[in-house]
């Protein structure tokens, strides 16, 4: 094995036991140096130069983009351009903590950014995306528990997904995991719990997990798709319809995806007519911002969304600053 395959081979190993990191972060990791070595040519941490990092830089800054709404981009975003970086910069350090000559990680500057936007929706249509689900059946009690819980805790989508049934609803807070495999505390509102509690009621699965997807009389909607085909062209009997309704009905619930709870906010933003794109983010975003704009601090909001660096969450005061907002009304001239 080549030395420099061994070494990132050891540093992936360090990311994912000694640091912790997800699964795929180590394989974001590993892409990045890789693409690095096989530019540059390098056979050994020694031959790693600031001529032949410049070089990848200007190799970076000419790629196109990904695609975006179907059309790509002229060229790699300045954020995508410093995961490479950053990666390389890691592994420098990794290099330097066990005593292997290479050059100083400090010597690698990311690129200059444009400071992060936010996807921010209206309260008034915030209020209209809860109100999305107004049913008493199991379907919309489901999904009024997921978007009260998203707007209630400000949960990432993986963490959401990631719940059990077995949250104790007796108290106004739970503990999840979250990047990284921290841990910190989270709070329910009583809307919350209230819609949650009664979602869990009409529940008579035996599945463990928190939400899962509902099946319709025909099982999953390919399914249907395919009776309701047959049905129309008269090529099932009622015997063997009744027999399939059956299995159907006895198929055990799973757990929701990311992706389908994506789609079912997706769903209920255009029921709410609202024309922004709208993600679960998006309600973390405003999750955020309503905690801000009532008084609270940022160092408690930071802790709230898990964010490692409070330069991550400082974004979220530009959208919430009443008192410049108030300067500006009692102080400008034209009033």
């Amino acid at each position: 094995m080549k030395e420099m395959d061994k070494l990132k081979r050891g540093f992936l190993e360090y990311l994912e036991i000694e640091k912790g990191s997800s699964l795929k972060t180590v394989a974001n990791y590993e892409r990045y140096l890789t693409r690095f070595f096989e530019f540059s040519g390098v056979n050994s941490p020694r031959d790693i130069s600031e001529d032949k990092i410049r070089e990848f830089r200007l190799f970076l800054n000419r790629q196109k983009g990904a695609k975006v709404r179907g059309q790509t981009e002229s060229t790699m975003k300045k954020n995508t351009q410093n995961y490479y970086l950053i990666a390389l910069r890691v592994f420098l350090k990794f290099l330097n903590k066990r005593g292997i000559q290479a050059i100083a990680p400090d010597k690698i500057e990311l690129a200059k950014t444009k400071e992060r936007g936010l996807d921010l929706i209206s309260v008034e249509e915030l209020g209209r995306l809860l109100a999305g689900p107004d049913g008493n059946d199991l379907k919309d009690l489901r999904d009024k528990a997921i978007l009260e819980l998203f707007f209630s805790t400000g949960l990432r989508v993986s963490e959401l997904v990631s719940l059990n049934r077995d949250l104790d609803l007796s108290k106004d807070e739970f503990s999840i995991r979250g990047k990284g495999e921290k841990i910190r505390v989270v709070f329910l509102s009583d809307s919350a719990k209230k819609v949650i509690k009664e979602y869990l009621a009409k529940r008579k699965d035996m599945e463990e997990a928190l939400f899962v997807n509902i099946p319709n009389r025909f099982g999953a909607k390919e399914e249907k798709n395919q009776s309701n085909k047959k049905i129309k062209d008269g090529k099932e009997g009622n015997g063997e319809k009744k027999k399939q309704n059956k299995s159907a009905s006895q198929k055990a619930p799973t757990r929701l995806t990311t992706r389908s709870i994506e789609r079912l906010v997706k769903y209920y933003a255009i029921k709410a007519g609202i024309s922004k794109k709208v993600t679960p983010h998006v309600i973390r975003h405003s999750f955020a911002t309503d905690l801000l704009s009532n008084g609270a601090d940022i160092r408690s909001v930071q802790i709230m969304l898990g964010h490692a660096n409070i330069s991550t969450t400082q974004v979220y005061t530009h959208f919430t600053d009443k008192a410049l907002r108030e300067v500006h009304k009692k102080f400008h001239s034209r009033k």
